[in-house]
């Protein structure tokens, strides 16, 4: 399992990310406060508060792959 901290700032990030999640096998959450989504549906990612970050938790056992991909989404230091 991978878990990041991660923030989307814009409409191409949101759709960039739910892209890269859409593309491996495996689940992938994204949880904001109390609610959990489905980071492969572009409108559960939308009903979330886009202007905090939030946790992504990848379901998977080789991570270094999908580490590297969100690299441009990571909250520094997180």
């Amino acid at each position: 399992m991978l878990e990041k901290t991660i923030i989307l700032k814009s409409f191409d990030d949101v759709r960039n990310f739910v892209n890269l999640a859409n593309t491996v096998e495996y689940d992938i959450e994204l949880v904001s406060g109390k609610y959990t989504v489905n980071a492969k549906s572009i409108m559960g990612v939308f009903s979330l508060d886009l202007t905090k970050p939030m946790t992504m938790i990848a379901h998977c056992e080789l991570a270094a792959s999908l580490a590297k991909k969100i690299e441009p989404f990571l909250v520094e230091g997180k």
